[in-house]
């Protein structure tokens, strides 16, 4: 009877084995995407997910990096994906990955609507004033980038904060505001990563399931960037690797370069970054890190005024 008994306990403890797993499962999910920051701003609170590396010294001021993520994400899902924490480690460097809209719905920037002063562009820049009391923020090293819809955000951020944003990031980015949007002449040093096998974003413009509008042309619209800082009118090319070219315009004003990289068969993904569903969004090369290569950028171009 007794050796009854435990094999059925044994059994019993099989069957809620997966159960248990689901469980343990579901809260490290919980735990590795859980937000460490909040702020309130423009009345509604918002969520962040702030790095400092160990190496972080008070006494010297540290460049900041903001790391958008896409339509649907979250700042976890940013910090996945770009491996910005790698960067941050060996250089020193303090991530935050915001969280864009407030609440509990859908993840997005405004970064398509005509936003001018928007809540997101409030939201960041009291984000910038927040991080900078508590930490010792390099004020001319400040920069944004992000995926997709966050890269379409970065845009709206070198359009209405430029005297507070050095340089700006776009990875497989999402434009859908014209050109003629942005009023602020300043040039805002740039550099891009998109790949020709995109699906939602196309290399080559035109529309897609995921927006009413068309997508500009990347090619055409980084010329336009070009035009924008007053750069010499012929890019430089080069080869970076068998499936990576590099576009660069020089001779910008205020030393405001301007550098595309392709990648050739790329898909809506972050180069060198977390691996997404290649059956979904397509292929992710290795051949190039997207964030070391931001950071390279970056580190070449401070705020000047």
């Amino acid at each position: 009877m007794k050796s009854r008994k435990m094999v059925i306990a044994a059994v019993l403890a099989l069957l809620s084995l997966p159960v248990v797993l689901v469980l343990i499962e579901a809260m490290t999910y919980h735990v590795r995407n859980r937000s460490n920051g909040t702020i309130v701003s423009s009345g509604l609170k918002h969520e962040y997910v702030l790095y400092v590396p160990k190496s972080y010294d008070r006494t010297k001021p540290a460049p900041l990096i903001i790391s958008m993520h896409g339509a649907g994400l979250w700042g976890a899902g940013q910090r996945d994906v770009s491996q910005w924490n790698r960067v941050a480690d060996e250089h020193g460097l303090i991530v935050v990955y915001p969280t864009g809209g407030s609440g509990r719905g859908f993840k997005v920037w405004e970064a398509a609507t005509e936003p001018g002063d928007s809540r997101d562009v409030r939201f960041l820049s009291d984000l910038i004033d927040t991080l900078s009391v508590s930490y010792n923020i390099d004020s001319t090293r400040v920069y944004a980038d992000g995926l997709s819809n966050g890269g379409g955000m970065a845009f709206v951020l070198s359009c209405t904060l430029p005297n507070r944003i050095a340089a700006v990031g776009l990875v497989a980015s999402a434009q859908l505001l014209p050109w003629e949007w942005c009023k602020d002449p300043r040039p805002v040093p740039m550099i891009a990563f998109h790949g020709t096998a995109e699906k939602f974003t196309p290399y080559h413009g035109g529309k897609t399931f995921v927006a009413t509008r068309a997508f500009p042309s990347i090619v055409t619209w980084t010329e336009k960037w070009a035009r924008r800082n007053r750069c010499a009118p012929n890019p430089i090319d080069s080869v970076v690797a068998e499936d990576v070219t590099r576009r660069a315009y020089v001779g910008c004003a205020g030393g405001a370069d301007v550098v595309l990289y392709t990648v050739l068969g790329g898909g809506h993904t972050w180069p060198g970054g977390g691996r997404l569903p290649e059956s979904w969004l397509g292929r992710t090369s290795h051949s190039i890190d997207a964030s070391r290569t931001m950071w390279e950028f970056y580190r070449q171009h401070p705020l000047t005024q």
